[in-house]
Protein backbone atom coordinates (compact mmCIF):
# COMPACT_ATOMS: atom_id res chain seq x y z
CA UNK A 1 0.00 0.00 0.00
CA UNK A 2 2.74 2.39 0.76
CA UNK A 3 4.21 2.04 -2.64
CA UNK A 4 1.03 2.50 -4.25
CA UNK A 5 0.60 5.68 -2.54
CA UNK A 6 4.25 7.02 -3.58
CA UNK A 7 3.84 5.81 -6.84
CA UNK A 8 0.26 7.26 -6.91
CA UNK A 9 1.92 10.57 -5.36
CA UNK A 10 4.67 10.73 -8.09
CA UNK A 11 2.02 10.73 -11.11
CA UNK A 12 0.19 13.34 -9.47
CA UNK A 13 3.52 15.49 -9.10
CA UNK A 14 4.47 14.26 -12.99
CA UNK A 15 2.18 17.13 -14.83
CA UNK A 16 3.69 19.81 -12.50
CA UNK A 17 7.01 19.00 -13.13
CA UNK A 18 6.27 19.19 -16.80
CA UNK A 19 4.36 22.42 -16.80
CA UNK A 20 7.66 24.15 -14.92
CA UNK A 21 9.40 23.37 -18.37
CA UNK A 22 7.95 24.46 -21.68
CA UNK A 23 9.80 23.19 -25.28
CA UNK A 24 8.68 24.76 -28.65
CA UNK A 25 9.49 22.97 -31.75
CA UNK A 26 9.52 25.93 -34.44
CA UNK A 27 11.02 26.62 -38.42
CA UNK A 28 10.34 28.36 -41.72
CA UNK A 29 10.51 26.74 -45.11
CA UNK A 30 11.72 30.17 -47.81
CA UNK A 31 12.36 29.38 -51.72
CA UNK A 32 11.39 29.68 -54.75
CA UNK A 33 13.01 30.15 -58.44
CA UNK A 34 15.95 32.68 -59.14
CA UNK A 35 17.47 33.96 -62.13
CA UNK A 36 20.61 35.97 -62.65
CA UNK A 37 22.47 37.76 -65.34
CA UNK A 38 25.64 37.92 -65.97
CA UNK A 39 27.38 34.73 -64.54
CA UNK A 40 31.54 34.69 -65.17
CA UNK A 41 33.30 35.86 -68.06
CA UNK A 42 30.86 34.58 -70.77
CA UNK A 43 27.90 36.59 -69.07
CA UNK A 44 25.79 33.71 -69.09
CA UNK A 45 22.25 33.11 -67.68
CA UNK A 46 21.59 31.35 -64.51
CA UNK A 47 18.23 29.48 -63.28
CA UNK A 48 18.21 28.01 -60.19
CA UNK A 49 16.61 27.28 -56.75
CA UNK A 50 18.79 29.07 -54.22
CA UNK A 51 20.61 26.50 -51.38
CA UNK A 52 21.25 29.57 -48.64
CA UNK A 53 18.24 31.92 -48.30
CA UNK A 54 15.03 33.37 -49.98
CA UNK A 55 13.78 36.39 -47.73
CA UNK A 56 15.30 34.50 -44.73
CA UNK A 57 17.09 31.29 -44.49
CA UNK A 58 15.32 28.07 -43.70
CA UNK A 59 15.56 26.24 -40.87
CA UNK A 60 13.89 24.41 -38.14
CA UNK A 61 14.59 24.13 -34.15
CA UNK A 62 13.81 23.65 -31.08
CA UNK A 63 13.80 26.38 -27.99
CA UNK A 64 13.03 25.96 -24.30
CA UNK A 65 13.43 27.11 -20.99
CA UNK A 66 12.61 26.05 -17.37
CA UNK A 67 11.64 28.41 -14.34
CA UNK A 68 13.79 27.51 -11.76
CA UNK A 69 11.90 29.62 -9.22
CA UNK A 70 13.43 33.58 -7.79
CA UNK A 71 13.19 34.86 -11.21
CA UNK A 72 15.80 32.63 -12.44
CA UNK A 73 15.28 30.16 -15.91
CA UNK A 74 17.39 28.13 -17.97
CA UNK A 75 17.19 28.49 -21.33
CA UNK A 76 18.61 26.71 -24.36
CA UNK A 77 18.10 26.45 -28.51
CA UNK A 78 18.90 24.10 -31.02
CA UNK A 79 18.56 25.70 -34.76
CA UNK A 80 19.34 23.58 -37.61
CA UNK A 81 19.93 25.32 -41.12
CA UNK A 82 19.08 23.47 -44.04
CA UNK A 83 19.16 23.78 -47.70
CA UNK A 84 15.25 23.69 -48.76
CA UNK A 85 16.38 22.69 -52.54
CA UNK A 86 18.20 19.31 -51.53
CA UNK A 87 17.58 19.23 -47.95
CA UNK A 88 21.00 19.50 -46.81
CA UNK A 89 22.44 21.26 -43.46
CA UNK A 90 23.82 24.24 -44.43
CA UNK A 91 26.34 26.05 -42.11
CA UNK A 92 29.08 23.68 -43.00
CA UNK A 93 26.98 20.10 -42.30
CA UNK A 94 26.55 20.92 -38.79
CA UNK A 95 23.78 19.67 -37.62
CA UNK A 96 22.74 22.49 -35.30
CA UNK A 97 24.46 24.90 -37.38
CA UNK A 98 22.76 28.09 -36.75
CA UNK A 99 22.30 28.03 -32.68
CA UNK A 100 23.41 25.71 -30.18
CA UNK A 101 23.58 26.79 -26.83
CA UNK A 102 22.40 26.92 -23.12
CA UNK A 103 22.18 29.51 -20.33
CA UNK A 104 20.58 30.89 -17.49
CA UNK A 105 18.63 34.12 -17.40
CA UNK A 106 17.06 36.59 -14.98
CA UNK A 107 14.84 39.68 -15.33
CA UNK A 108 17.29 41.37 -13.25
CA UNK A 109 20.18 40.96 -14.48
CA UNK A 110 19.94 40.24 -18.10
CA UNK A 111 21.43 35.90 -19.36
CA UNK A 112 24.56 34.01 -19.51
CA UNK A 113 24.57 31.71 -22.39
CA UNK A 114 27.35 29.03 -23.50
CA UNK A 115 28.04 27.35 -26.83
CA UNK A 116 27.30 28.41 -30.52
CA UNK A 117 25.38 31.27 -30.60
CA UNK A 118 25.32 34.92 -32.29
CA UNK A 119 27.60 37.55 -31.82
CA UNK A 120 26.43 41.11 -30.80
CA UNK A 121 26.87 42.23 -34.57
CA UNK A 122 23.59 40.73 -35.13
CA UNK A 123 21.71 41.56 -32.75
CA UNK A 124 22.50 45.36 -33.58
CA UNK A 125 21.90 45.46 -36.69
CA UNK A 126 18.90 42.68 -36.41
CA UNK A 127 16.20 46.25 -36.79
CA UNK A 128 18.09 48.92 -38.59
CA UNK A 129 18.97 46.46 -41.69
CA UNK A 130 15.36 46.44 -43.42
CA UNK A 131 15.89 43.66 -45.73
CA UNK A 132 18.06 41.95 -43.45
CA UNK A 133 19.56 38.16 -44.99
CA UNK A 134 17.16 38.98 -47.91
CA UNK A 135 18.43 36.66 -51.00
CA UNK A 136 19.54 40.24 -52.43
CA UNK A 137 21.19 42.34 -49.41
CA UNK A 138 24.00 43.49 -47.09
CA UNK A 139 25.16 39.71 -47.40
CA UNK A 140 25.97 39.57 -50.96
CA UNK A 141 28.44 42.49 -50.10
CA UNK A 142 29.74 41.05 -46.74
CA UNK A 143 29.11 37.51 -46.38
CA UNK A 144 29.91 37.61 -43.03
CA UNK A 145 26.60 39.41 -41.99
CA UNK A 146 24.52 36.69 -42.13
CA UNK A 147 27.04 34.35 -40.40
CA UNK A 148 27.28 36.33 -37.07
CA UNK A 149 27.58 33.56 -35.00
CA UNK A 150 30.49 31.95 -32.99
CA UNK A 151 31.32 28.63 -31.69
CA UNK A 152 32.88 27.53 -27.85
CA UNK A 153 31.23 31.14 -27.12
CA UNK A 154 30.19 32.31 -23.90
CA UNK A 155 27.63 35.23 -24.51
CA UNK A 156 25.81 37.97 -21.88
CA UNK A 157 22.66 40.23 -23.02
CA UNK A 158 20.64 42.53 -20.33
CA UNK A 159 18.12 44.66 -21.11
CA UNK A 160 17.59 47.46 -18.40
CA UNK A 161 15.07 49.42 -19.35
CA UNK A 162 15.47 51.45 -22.29
CA UNK A 163 19.03 50.16 -22.30
CA UNK A 164 20.41 46.65 -23.80
CA UNK A 165 23.66 45.52 -23.38
CA UNK A 166 25.79 42.69 -24.64
CA UNK A 167 29.36 40.94 -25.50
CA UNK A 168 30.53 37.85 -26.66
CA UNK A 169 33.77 35.93 -26.07
CA UNK A 170 34.87 32.73 -28.00
CA UNK A 171 37.70 30.24 -27.40
CA UNK A 172 37.59 28.82 -30.72
CA UNK A 173 35.05 30.91 -33.52
CA UNK A 174 34.86 28.30 -35.78
CA UNK A 175 35.66 24.59 -35.74
CA UNK A 176 33.89 23.52 -39.17
CA UNK A 177 36.04 23.56 -42.78
CA UNK A 178 33.84 23.86 -45.15
CA UNK A 179 35.28 26.28 -47.81
CA UNK A 180 36.04 28.94 -48.06
CA UNK A 181 33.15 30.07 -46.81
CA UNK A 182 31.46 31.81 -44.25
CA UNK A 183 29.84 28.76 -42.89
CA UNK A 184 33.11 27.31 -42.39
CA UNK A 185 36.73 29.33 -42.07
CA UNK A 186 38.86 26.41 -40.45
CA UNK A 187 39.83 28.48 -37.62
CA UNK A 188 39.07 25.72 -34.66
CA UNK A 189 40.80 27.54 -31.72
CA UNK A 190 41.38 26.47 -28.75
CA UNK A 191 45.26 25.64 -28.70
CA UNK A 192 47.73 25.78 -26.17
CA UNK A 193 50.28 26.71 -28.31
CA UNK A 194 48.66 29.64 -29.88
CA UNK A 195 45.91 30.91 -27.03
CA UNK A 196 44.91 33.90 -29.61
CA UNK A 197 44.47 31.70 -32.61
CA UNK A 198 40.90 31.83 -33.66
CA UNK A 199 39.48 34.29 -30.74
CA UNK A 200 36.06 36.09 -31.47
CA UNK A 201 34.59 39.10 -28.97
CA UNK A 202 31.80 41.29 -29.91
CA UNK A 203 29.85 44.04 -27.84
CA UNK A 204 27.28 46.26 -28.14
CA UNK A 205 25.00 48.56 -26.91
CA UNK A 206 21.37 49.04 -27.90
CA UNK A 207 18.89 51.81 -26.36
CA UNK A 208 15.24 51.52 -27.93
CA UNK A 209 12.12 53.20 -27.26
CA UNK A 210 8.48 52.41 -28.58
CA UNK A 211 9.35 54.02 -32.27
CA UNK A 212 13.22 54.40 -32.41
CA UNK A 213 16.50 52.81 -31.56
CA UNK A 214 20.14 53.15 -32.23
CA UNK A 215 22.70 50.63 -32.04
CA UNK A 216 26.27 49.94 -31.61
CA UNK A 217 28.91 47.08 -32.34
CA UNK A 218 31.96 46.26 -32.53
CA UNK A 219 32.74 42.44 -33.79
CA UNK A 220 36.66 41.34 -34.29
CA UNK A 221 37.58 37.93 -35.43
CA UNK A 222 41.02 36.79 -34.83
CA UNK A 223 43.12 34.36 -37.57
CA UNK A 224 44.90 31.40 -36.88
CA UNK A 225 47.03 28.59 -39.10
CA UNK A 226 44.92 27.77 -41.92
CA UNK A 227 42.27 30.01 -41.57
CA UNK A 228 40.31 30.64 -44.77
CA UNK A 229 40.06 34.70 -45.60
CA UNK A 230 43.51 35.48 -45.66
CA UNK A 231 43.56 35.35 -41.95
CA UNK A 232 46.51 32.37 -41.75
CA UNK A 233 47.82 33.69 -38.68
CA UNK A 234 46.86 34.48 -34.48
CA UNK A 235 48.38 38.49 -35.15
CA UNK A 236 45.57 39.06 -37.83
CA UNK A 237 42.26 40.00 -37.48
CA UNK A 238 39.22 40.96 -39.30
CA UNK A 239 37.15 43.66 -37.11
CA UNK A 240 34.06 45.50 -38.10
CA UNK A 241 32.33 48.14 -36.42
CA UNK A 242 28.86 48.91 -36.82
CA UNK A 243 26.61 52.01 -35.77
CA UNK A 244 22.58 52.25 -36.81
CA UNK A 245 18.97 53.29 -36.31
CA UNK A 246 15.49 52.97 -36.70
CA UNK A 247 12.35 54.58 -36.31
CA UNK A 248 8.57 53.50 -36.82
CA UNK A 249 6.01 55.48 -38.22
CA UNK A 250 2.37 54.50 -39.60
CA UNK A 251 2.85 51.37 -41.16
CA UNK A 252 6.39 52.57 -41.99
CA UNK A 253 9.54 51.02 -40.86
CA UNK A 254 13.02 53.17 -41.59
CA UNK A 255 16.45 51.78 -41.34
CA UNK A 256 20.05 53.00 -41.84
CA UNK A 257 23.11 51.81 -40.64
CA UNK A 258 27.31 52.43 -41.53
CA UNK A 259 29.95 49.39 -41.38
CA UNK A 260 33.54 49.74 -41.14
CA UNK A 261 35.66 47.06 -41.95
CA UNK A 262 39.31 46.83 -41.09
CA UNK A 263 40.53 43.22 -42.26
CA UNK A 264 43.78 41.90 -42.11
CA UNK A 265 43.86 39.49 -44.30
CA UNK A 266 42.93 41.40 -47.42
CA UNK A 267 45.15 43.46 -49.49
CA UNK A 268 42.32 46.44 -49.14
CA UNK A 269 41.77 45.96 -45.35
CA UNK A 270 39.71 49.01 -44.72
CA UNK A 271 36.23 49.64 -46.32
CA UNK A 272 32.77 51.10 -45.59
CA UNK A 273 29.37 49.71 -45.91
CA UNK A 274 26.32 51.80 -45.57
CA UNK A 275 23.13 51.39 -46.28
CA UNK A 276 19.67 53.17 -46.04
CA UNK A 277 15.91 51.42 -45.88
CA UNK A 278 12.33 51.70 -45.65
CA UNK A 279 9.44 49.02 -45.23
CA UNK A 280 5.94 50.32 -46.04
CA UNK A 281 2.74 48.30 -44.87
CA UNK A 282 0.28 48.97 -48.35
CA UNK A 283 -2.33 47.19 -46.82
CA UNK A 284 -2.40 44.47 -44.19
CA UNK A 285 -1.77 41.59 -46.46
CA UNK A 286 0.81 43.41 -48.86
CA UNK A 287 4.78 44.52 -47.94
CA UNK A 288 6.74 46.46 -49.84
CA UNK A 289 10.13 46.79 -48.45
CA UNK A 290 13.58 48.28 -50.44
CA UNK A 291 17.04 49.26 -49.53
CA UNK A 292 20.03 50.66 -50.73
CA UNK A 293 23.84 49.68 -50.08
CA UNK A 294 26.64 51.37 -50.84
CA UNK A 295 30.44 49.66 -50.27
CA UNK A 296 33.55 51.12 -51.14
CA UNK A 297 36.79 50.35 -50.11
CA UNK A 298 39.86 52.62 -48.98
CA UNK A 299 42.73 53.43 -51.46
CA UNK A 300 41.20 50.96 -54.20
CA UNK A 301 39.08 51.84 -57.42
CA UNK A 302 37.06 48.81 -55.74
CA UNK A 303 33.30 49.83 -55.36
CA UNK A 304 29.57 48.77 -55.85
CA UNK A 305 26.16 49.87 -55.29
CA UNK A 306 23.09 47.66 -54.36
CA UNK A 307 19.94 48.39 -54.95
CA UNK A 308 16.85 45.91 -53.60
CA UNK A 309 13.23 45.73 -53.59
CA UNK A 310 11.14 43.32 -52.68
CA UNK A 311 6.95 43.44 -52.40
CA UNK A 312 5.64 39.95 -50.08
CA UNK A 313 1.43 39.08 -49.57
CA UNK A 314 0.42 37.30 -46.74
CA UNK A 315 -2.23 34.73 -47.34
CA UNK A 316 -1.68 34.31 -43.41
CA UNK A 317 0.28 34.46 -40.46
CA UNK A 318 2.48 31.83 -41.24
CA UNK A 319 2.26 31.44 -45.14
CA UNK A 320 3.58 34.48 -47.79
CA UNK A 321 4.79 34.94 -51.30
CA UNK A 322 7.12 37.40 -52.19
CA UNK A 323 8.76 38.70 -55.14
CA UNK A 324 12.29 40.33 -55.03
CA UNK A 325 14.79 41.83 -57.16
CA UNK A 326 18.30 43.36 -56.92
CA UNK A 327 20.83 45.02 -59.33
CA UNK A 328 24.35 45.63 -58.65
CA UNK A 329 26.95 48.03 -60.11
CA UNK A 330 30.16 46.95 -59.36
CA UNK A 331 33.46 49.17 -59.87
CA UNK A 332 37.29 48.79 -60.30
CA UNK A 333 37.93 44.86 -59.82
CA UNK A 334 34.92 44.53 -57.46
CA UNK A 335 32.66 41.11 -58.65
CA UNK A 336 30.47 40.58 -55.89
CA UNK A 337 27.28 38.65 -57.21
CA UNK A 338 23.94 40.56 -56.69
CA UNK A 339 22.69 37.26 -54.97
CA UNK A 340 23.69 35.53 -51.60
CA UNK A 341 21.01 32.81 -52.25
CA UNK A 342 23.73 30.43 -53.47
CA UNK A 343 27.58 30.36 -54.53
CA UNK A 344 28.62 30.74 -58.02
CA UNK A 345 26.78 33.49 -59.61
CA UNK A 346 29.65 36.12 -59.50
CA UNK A 347 30.40 38.16 -62.38
CA UNK A 348 33.66 39.15 -64.00
CA UNK A 349 35.64 41.77 -62.37
CA UNK A 350 34.15 45.54 -63.10
CA UNK A 351 30.47 44.17 -64.41
CA UNK A 352 27.10 44.99 -63.32
CA UNK A 353 24.36 42.10 -62.55
CA UNK A 354 20.76 41.64 -61.94
CA UNK A 355 18.70 38.95 -60.03
CA UNK A 356 15.03 38.47 -59.85
CA UNK A 357 13.22 35.96 -57.23
CA UNK A 358 9.72 34.66 -56.92
CA UNK A 359 9.03 32.38 -53.92
CA UNK A 360 7.09 31.29 -50.84
CA UNK A 361 7.66 31.10 -47.39
CA UNK A 362 5.59 28.92 -44.36
CA UNK A 363 6.48 29.33 -40.62
CA UNK A 364 5.55 26.61 -38.08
Amino acid sequence: MKLARLVAGLLAAAPLVAAAQSVTLYGVIDTGIEYVNNVGAAKDGLARVPTLTGTVPSRWGLRGTEDLGGGLKANFALESGFAPDSGASNQGGRLFGRQAWVGLSSSNWGQVSFGRQYTMLFWATLDTDILGPNVYGSGSLDSYLPNTRADNAIAYKGKFGGLTAGATYSFGRDTVNAGPSPSGTNCAGENPADVRACREWSAMLMYETNWWGLSAAYDSLRGGPGAFGGLTKSSLTDNRLSLGGYMLLANTKLGAGWLRRDNGGSPTPKSDLLYAGASYDITPAFNLAGQVYWLKYHNSANKAWLYAIRGTYAFSKRTSVYATAGFIDNGGQLAQSVSGGAAGSNPAPGVNQLGAMIGIKHVF
